[in-house]
């Protein structure tokens, strides 16, 4: 079939799933209903039906993937428009996320260590709660498998979406500097969508705090290797 139209066709049967599932989660708000983990799943249970190779959807699928770069880059748009809030907190949103990327890290290397897992996958495991990016880049660097530290970090993000909210009711944090460190901090790119959901503080918060995970993560990391290993 012609590579033009097997593009659009992949492209459009991902946006397809995506508007169809994502529907399903406004109508009933389930977290198990959000629509990255319906997409994701549905597109794998699609392509293994019809024995379809992966790098043939990702002549669409890479159109998709494109997009992933001016998503982010609009993050700064909200996180402009809630710059005061970020001044007037900023002590709070470091040490916040400062905690979250210590303890997102670490918990990930004494899990791993438990369960034992070889060294070369704790190693991988490490960077689970930074973006895929920056994961991938330093898994890499300690001796880890950057291309299945991309998996754990979709882990992470999925399981962080699916029982945030819960924990964050549960825990009483209703503040949006609280939700939105808490979600940006442990689900990266997946907790800041649902954050905006709660609202543009929670959102920007959530921007932040992804952000500058990345950054502490990259410092933290090696230094929890050295202690480790």
């Amino acid at each position: 079939m012609n590579v033009i139209l097997l593009s659009f066709l992949f492209a459009g049967l991902t946006i397809i799933f995506y508007l169809f599932l994502n529907s399903l989660y406004v109508k009933y708000r389930w977290t198990l209903l959000t629509p990255v983990l319906t997409t994701t799943t549905a597109l794998i249970i699609f392509l293994l039906l019809f024995d379809i190779p992966y790098g043939q959807y990702m002549l669409g699928g890479k159109w998709i993937g494109s997009l992933l770069g001016p998503a982010v880059v609009a993050l700064a748009v909200p996180l402009y428009k809630q710059r005061d809030l970020l001044i007037q907190n900023l002590w709070p949103v470091t040490l916040g996320v400062t905690a979250g990327a210590f303890v997102g890290m670490l918990s990930g290397l004494l899990l791993a260590k438990i369960f034992r897992f070889s060294e070369e996958l704790i190693l991988t495991v490490l960077p689970k709660s930074l973006t895929s990016p920056v994961a991938m880049q330093l898994a890499e660097g300690f001796g880890g498998i950057s291309s299945l530290a991309a998996v754990f970090v979709m882990v992470a993000g999925f399981s962080g979406v699916i029982f945030g909210s819960w924990l964050m009711k549960l825990l009483g944090i209703d503040s949006s500097i609280g939700r939105g460190i808490g979600l940006g901090s442990s689900a990266h790119g997946l907790g800041t969508a649902m954050a905006f959901e709660y609202g543009p503080k929670d959102g920007s918060m959530s921007s932040v705090a992804m952000t500058l995970c990345a950054v502490v993560g990259s410092f933290l990391g090696p230094a929890l290797v050295w202690l480790f290993f």
